[in-house]
């Protein structure tokens, strides 16, 4: 099971350990195709490999298309995190979105109001362990 798991990197870091804890409850389930994302220096990786904007895009789409879910994590708003989502559901591809209520930003309504994309409210990351078993689960 290939997980594209999504969070923000350019809106926000604030939430990177969050990240780097889901990121191995998910790997417990799946392969993880976008681990980075939980690693505290990844935009400096980033470019101390040379990576440019279009590169991150087409490596970040050609995970799209081999995942077959994609978990992201939407407290931070983020316009990179949204475009994956809107790509992920456009391809069919399943979503869950995990989100924290106490977080500083309401949850778009283009997010809560899609019927194509399950979004689970938690607290820590210990809330989310069995929900997202069960939706890893779901889309095998």
């Amino acid at each position: 099971m290939d997980v594209f798991f999504s969070g923000s990197i350019r809106g926000g870091r604030s939430d990177v350990g969050l990240y780097a804890e889901l990121v191995e409850i998910i790997e417990r389930h799946g392969t993880v195709l976008t681990e980075h994302v939980g690693v505290e220096d990844i935009e400096a990786k980033e470019e101390a490999e040379g990576l440019s904007d279009a590169d991150i895009h087409d490596q970040d789409v050609a995970w799209l298309r081999q995942a077959d879910c994609l978990v992201a994590e939407v407290s931070t708003p983020s316009l990179g995190v949204g475009y994956e989502i809107a790509r992920a559901v456009e391809g069919e591809t399943p979503v869950l979105c995990l989100y924290r209520p106490a977080a500083d930003h309401d949850l778009s309504a283009m997010i809560r109001g899609s019927d194509a994309i399950s979004v689970l409210e938690y607290e820590t990351p210990a809330d989310v362990e069995s929900e997202l078993e069960a939706f890893v689960q779901r889309h095998r």
